[in-house]
C-alpha cells in the first residue's frame, strides 16, 4: 500500500520528488516501529492506540514536536489515501491532535550584515559558484530544494527572469536584477559543460546537480562570517529577502507571488519581523500621529 500511496503523490497529487522522499522517510519510520511492537510490517492495519504510543516513542527518543507533527501529517494523508480506496473504514490518525509548540523565532539577517557580506567577504571569494548561491537565494527568496533543482532552459539572463518549479509542482517567475544576471553570465564562463549541462543551471565540479546539503553548507559557511545569530540557514535568506523587500514598500501580495506561497497568511509571517519599522511607517502617515506633534 505504501507504493501505491507514493504512486498516488507522484502522479495524481504531482508532488516534488523532495516531498515524496518526505513522505516515505515519515511513513517507513511508522513501519519500522510497528514492526518493533507488532512483528508485522502492514501498517494498514494500526490502530489508535498504535498512533498514539508512535508519538510517545518518538517524544522519548528526543524527536522535537515540530518533527513529530510533521508525521503524524504523513500518517493521515496515508490513511485517507487508504479510505479513498476502500482499504480501511477509518483512520486511526482521526482525533490525535498534533503537538502543540511555540514556533522558534526566526531572526533575519539585518540589512548591514548582508550589506557586509557583498562589501567585505566577497570581495576575497574566487568561487563564483558559492557566490552565485548566496546571492540567488537573497535576491530571490528561493527555497534551497528550488535552486538546486533550477533548470538551465527556465534562466532568461537576458530577460532578468528565472521560471521557477516550487511545491506541487507549481511554476512561478522570479524578477532578477541586473547586478544578479552579469554575475550568473560571469558564472557560465567557470562552469563546466559536462554532462547534465543543459538540464540543472548550478552544478558541482562533477557537473551534476547540486545537494541540497552542499547548498547549507555554503550559506551556513558565509553567513557564519558576518553574523553571531544561531540560525545561518538557506531558509533564513529567504526570511532576510521578504523582510527586507517588505521593509522597502513592497507590496505584500507581490511578495507573497514571489515567494510562491498558497496563502496570503505564510507571508504575512515576514510582517513581524520588523515591527518598529511599522511603527515608524504608522506614526509619519496617521493624522492623530502629526496632531500630537502639533500639541
Amino acid at each position: 500500500m505504501l507504493d501505491k500511496f507514493l504512486e498516488y503523490l507522484q502522479f495524481e497529487k504531482r508532488y516534488s520528488p523532495h516531498t515524496i522522499t518526505s513522505y516515505k522517510k515519515d511513513l517507513d519510520d511508522f513501519r519500522c516501529f510497528y514492526l518493533r511492537t507488532e512483528s508485522s510490517e502492514d501498517i494498514s492495519k494500526a490502530d489508535k492506540k498504535i498512533i498514539r504510543n508512535f508519538i510517545v516513542d518518538l517524544s522519548e527518543h528526543g524527536i522535537s514536536k515540530r518533527s513529530i507533527n510533521r508525521k503524524l501529517s504523513s500518517l493521515r494523508s496515508f490513511f485517507l489515501f487508504l479510505l479513498k480506496i476502500g482499504e480501511v473504514k477509518v483512520s486511526p490518525v482521526e482525533g490525535v491532535a498534533s503537538l502543540k509548540f511555540y514556533p522558534e523565532k526566526q531572526i533575519p539577517m539585518s540589512k548591514e550584515e548582508m550589506a557586509d557580506l557583498n562589501d567585505r567577504v566577497f570581495q576575497q571569494v574566487s568561487d563564483g559558484l558559492e557566490k552565485c548561491i548566496m546571492e540567488v537565494l537573497y535576491q530571490t527568496g528561493m527555497r534551497k530544494a528550488e535552486l538546486c533543482g533550477l533548470i538551465f532552459e527556465n534562466v532568461d539572463l537576458n530577460g532578468n527572469e528565472l521560471k521557477v518549479i516550487g511545491k506541487g509542482n507549481k511554476e512561478r517567475v522570479i524578477p532578477i536584477s541586473e547586478d544578479l544576471s552579469v554575475l550568473l553570465k560571469r558564472y557560465l564562463e567557470i562552469r563546466k559543460p559536462q554532462t547534465e549541462f543543459k538540464t540543472f543551471f548550478f552544478v558541482n565540479k562533477k557537473g551534476k546537480k547540486l545537494s541540497e546539503k552542499f547548498v547549507y553548507m555554503v550559506v551556513n559557511k558565509y553567513l557564519s562570517l558576518i553574523t553571531t545569530k544561531e540560525k545561518r540557514s538557506p531558509h533564513i535568506l529567504r526570511h532576510s529577502f521578504a523582510t527586507h523587500v517588505l521593509d522597502n514598500g513592497a507590496e505584500i501580495s507581490k511578495v507573497k507571488k514571489i515567494l510562491g506561497h498558497s496563502s496570503l497568511a505564510s507571508t504575512q509571517v515576514y510582517t513581524n519581523a520588523n515591527i518598529e519599522q511599522l511603527k515608524k511607517v504608522f506614526n509619519q502617515a496617521h493624522p492623530r500621529a502629526s496632531k500630537k506633534e502639533e500639541l
